[in-house]
């Protein structure tokens, strides 16, 4: 599990780290396989009674790693879609339905897939570095994991059409105001107060626990899974357009180019 790394404290944090500093933490499919891995096992393991997600370095998870995008030029719709649904949507859904509480511990950018993961979450601590972007329209795409239906419900239309339609990036105060993250504090108390925040859910009774998050959640589940399973094919579709295919192009020709 090299693209991230994991732990579990003496009071039964289960923490995950992005660890791939060197490029923003940009995922790519070994990441996601590495963390639905650790999260079915966390979830099993009645030593973890919480788990903590956040990114070793100065970034959560900023977007997709490019050289992966670059592969996915040459592979068809019907390929891409079985990656995009076995990992990326099996992460996002590992993260929405595990019984255990869930907080990111969200450092500097968390755009496209790292935003996505941490709507999934109970709950969104957030470093004052941090910034908030559904930028899929940089690359042809759309959010396909989960965005389209939770961020109406946690920021509102308005503000979840900025995000997705403008492709505005959110920065940790306006993130704040808005709801998308519960708390800003800076960068040395992050992990600390993520924790802390995770063990205070965790010290309730953890049947009660499960079955009143898994209620909270019941109302939205059909429109979650419909969302997965539609947004998943639409986004293996919009990965075969030339707009996709042109914008990963002009991209890599820029030296500067950084995950998005």
């Amino acid at each position: 599990m090299s693209d991230i790394q994991c732990e579990i404290s003496s009071d039964g944090i289960g923490k995950i780290l992005f660890s791939r500093p060197e490029v923003a933490n940009a995922v790519r499919p070994e990441m996601m396989q590495a963390l639905c891995e650790v999260i079915d096992t966390y979830a099993n393991d009645k030593a973890v009674r919480a788990i903590v997600l956040t990114g070793k370095g100065k970034n959560f998870a900023a977007g997709a790693d490019f050289l992966w995008l670059k592969d996915l030029l040459e592979k068809d719709e019907e390929e891409i879609g079985a990656s995009l649904y076995a990992l990326f949507k099996g992460a996002a859904e590992r993260l929405w339905r595990c019984p255990k509480p869930t907080v990111a511990a969200v450092n500097g950018a968390a755009i496209t897939v790292g935003c996505e993961l941490a709507l999934c979450c109970d709950a969104r601590v957030a470093s004052v570095s941090s910034r908030f972007g559904e930028t899929w329209f940089h690359v042809g795409l759309m959010p396909p994991l989960g965005g389209t239906v939770l961020l109406p419900r946690i920021v509102g239309l308005g503000w979840a059409k900025k995000m997705i339609l403008e492709a505005e990036i959110i920065e940790g105060p306006k993130a704040l105001e808005i709801g998308l993250v519960d708390e800003l504090v800076e960068e040395v108390d992050l992990r600390s107060r993520a924790e802390q925040r995770a063990l205070g859910m965790a010290n309730f009774p953890p049947a009660a626990f499960a079955a009143a998050k898994a209620a909270l959640h019941r109302g939205i589940e059909s429109t979650m899974e419909r969302e997965w399973k539609t947004n998943v094919q639409q986004q293996a579709r919009l990965l075969v357009s030339d707009a996709f295919r042109d914008s990963v192009r002009d991209r890599l020709t820029k030296p500067s180019a950084r995950p998005s």
